[in-house]
């Protein structure tokens, strides 16, 4: 299938119904609130967790805005593709903040005040790295449409996975000025092409999302095309390298890869802070796939049968049955490690997951199993949760951020932190999006939102806006 037809075809099931619903009156769209009237939000939660945009210039950046709106950035054309879920990123110290954006073949790089979260980007090759060195940046090469981006937990590097090169980039990061520069050929590089300067990689066919494990000694990519995930260790100067044979890959159906199920279509990664599980949103599996992995054994990954290895929304030959998991998408796991949400893109939800011990995963009980929007059985209401994509959780583990794509909204979730059970904050409060969404608190550059980070002390929240060609800041009530 070419590479565009299959994201083509998932938008088109839902964008008649979901540009209708978003043109409905508001009272018709607000209804279903009152039926949480019995889930009182207690009065010390009211406003934690709430998002205010910074004003004037200092609460967006875009390439070429209109006058007087958003402070002007380069490197920003096409932030947070529609395929890829992890296209931005706050580095661990929160002095800087990465946006990969696939039509400017670019990883933009802002420095981040701490004070206020305001982004500014160092002038010359120190505000972006590009293929060719576009637009003043630097140059790079294996950076052709790139989609998802990930800092190492020291800092020292960052990757970012390039769906058009088949590749995933390492860049040094510098720690002082969160300059990026690009690891000389041989090791800068990692690609399923025969690209000059980069290293031959397996299972690396349309790579859409990247993760780097808590203990900082591997790297993983879900390949979209490829039904995969490929596995890669760290050395010390961040240079990746892929073990032969089935230690290298899972996937459904790659030779040499170890086999796997309920990996069609990965859109989303997420590892447990423990680095013992790796979760895998699959969009075509319409699942979540649960990845065991072994750190003694250079971060190998394996999967269960018997029903404890995924979990789909549809009968599928070795998963466990679950709900609202059509198109399943990005992947969040509450800082404890005891929770796991998921964006569904056709299901227009999040669903929720109670994380045993041992990494196996159990939908949460009656209506805390999904929020959805409008009206389904069994789950709760979600406003504005049109196409969600990105999806985050805060550090203090109180608030769930979601990036809806169709809607052009951020969804804003309480989460009670001993249960992990989810609902959107009530009112206006409860969203932020363009004035065409009833109900929701007015944001700015959120056309086409989709990618959300959360700063490390959790004073800010940071997206993309595909549409917009443009990255929004927030200040975050703690």
């Amino acid at each position: 299938m070419h590479r565009c037809l299959f994201r083509q075809a998932l938008l088109s099931l839902f964008a008649l119904g979901a540009v209708a619903a978003l043109c409905l009156p508001a009272a018709a769209v607000a209804g279903p609130e009152k039926s949480q009237s019995k889930h009182r939000t207690p009065r010390a939660l009211i406003k934690r967790g709430t998002l205010k945009q910074l004003p004037g210039q200092r609460g967006c950046l875009a390439t070429r805005p209109a006058k007087g709106s958003c402070a002007p950035a380069r490197g920003l054309r096409g932030a947070g593709p529609f395929m890829g879920s992890r296209a931005i990123a706050v580095s661990p110290d929160g002095r800087n903040v990465y946006v990969a954006a696939s039509r400017s073949d670019a990883i933009a790089v802002f420095s981040r005040e701490r004070g206020t979260g305001a982004l500014t980007q160092p002038r010359g090759s120190a505000g972006c790295v590009a293929a060719q060195g576009a637009e003043g940046c630097g140059r790079a090469i294996g950076l052709d449409g790139p989609n998802s981006v990930a800092v190492s937990p020291d800092g020292r590097f960052l990757y970012a996975t390039a769906r058009d090169s088949a590749s995933v980039a390492v860049f040094h990061r510098d720690r002082s000025s969160g300059a990026l520069r690009q690891l000389p050929p041989g090791s800068g590089c990692v690609s399923g092409l025969p690209i000059p300067g980069c290293a031959p990689g397996r299972a690396l066919s349309g790579p859409d999302v990247v993760v780097v494990s808590p203990d900082g000694e591997n790297l993983y990519v879900g390949s979209f095309f490829g039904n995969a995930v490929a596995t890669f260790v760290r050395a010390k100067n961040g240079a990746l390298y892929q073990a032969a044979g089935t230690e290298g890959c899972i996937a459904e159906a790659i030779a040499g890869c170890a086999t796997g199920i309920a990996l069609g279509a990965p859109e989303g990664l997420a590892i447990s802070p423990d680095g013992t599980s790796l979760y895998v949103g699959s969009a075509l599996s319409n699942a979540v796939a649960v990845l065991n992995r072994d750190a003694a054994a250079g971060g190998v990954l394996s999967q269960a049968t018997g029903g404890s290895g995924c979990v789909a929304d549809q009968a599928l030959a070795g998963c466990s049955g679950g709900v609202q998991l059509a198109g399943a998408n990005a992947v969040a796991i509450s800082p404890a490690g005891r929770d796991v949400y998921v964006t569904s893109l056709l299901s227009n939800s999040v669903t929720a997951f109670s994380r045993s011990a041992a990494g196996v995963l159990t939908q949460k009980p009656g209506t805390a199993a999904c929020l959805i929007f409008l009206r389904a059985a069994g789950c709760s209401f979600g406003r504005a949760m049109v196409g969600p994509e990105g999806i985050a959780v805060s550090p203090d583990g109180a608030s769930v951020y979601v990036a809806s794509f169709r809607s052009g909204a951020i969804d804003v979730l309480d989460r009670e932190r001993e249960s992990g059970v989810v609902r959107q904050k009530p009112g206006k409060p409860g969203c932020l999006a363009p004035a065409k969404v009833p109900d929701c608190t007015r944001g700015r550059a959120l056309a086409g939102v989709s990618s959300i980070a959360v700063s490390p002390d959790g004073r800010n929240v940071y997206s993309t806006a595909f549409a917009g060609n443009a990255v929004a800041v927030f200040r975050r009530i703690r």
